[in-house]
């Protein structure tokens, strides 16, 4: 597949998870049926920006929020939504109803695209990176990925990014166990550091 001009060499991630997912994870749990192995459901990407907009004027609110969620929707391939506050707070000069964050949440096609961009582009590109730690999984399989800096997505344009942000991408899996999430997300091609 090639991809802004770099070529990467991958199966494409649901032909892995049925041909060589399934099978290790059934004969490393002893799952009786194919279908009680765990998958991923969905993908959140959320960002916040409310340090950006506190006590600024209303339309340059506005500006930083039209701006954050234009690139957050091209970095997901879907419309993002604005989060709002839900009170006022004015030790930190938030007024009820202001956008403070955007997010997108994907499931299907969409999610498996933005998952091999990020498993085989993006994470390879961040700065200093040496793997995801195993305590991002918490108890219940879900992985949370904090990602410094956006412009290291393929579509986004540093040298355009008027704003640079970060990001906090969501991986959720019906497993019931850390170590179920883990082993599912391994296999999947996630760079997880092993234990020590």
């Amino acid at each position: 597949m090639q991809s802004g001009g770099l070529v990467v060499n991958m199966i494409h991630l649901i032909e892995k998870y049925n041909t060589e997912v399934i099978p290790a994870m059934m004969q490393k749990f002893g799952y009786k049926n194919k279908m009680a192995v765990p998958k991923i459901v969905k993908v959140v990407v959320n960002t916040g920006f409310g340090r950006e907009v506190a006590g600024k004027a209303v339309e340059e609110q506005k500006k930083i929020a039209e701006f954050i969620a234009a690139e957050l929707t091209l970095i997901c391939g879907q419309r993002a939504v604005k989060t709002l506050s839900k009170k006022s707070i004015a030790s930190f000069k938030i007024r009820e109803g202001m956008a403070l964050g955007a997010k997108v949440t994907l499931r299907g096609k969409k999610m498996v695209d933005f998952l091999e961009r990020l498993i085989h582009l993006v994470l390879p590109r961040t700065r200093d990176f040496k793997g995801i730690e195993r305590k991002s999984m918490d108890r219940n399989g879900n992985l949370n990925v904090a990602v410094r800096e956006h412009i290291v997505f393929p579509e986004i344009l540093p040298e355009k990014a008027k704003n640079i942000f970060g990001l906090e991408v969501t991986v959720v899996t019906t497993a019931k166990k850390q170590e179920e999430g883990l082993e599912l997300l391994k296999l999947l091609g996630f760079p997880i550091k092993p234990a020590d």
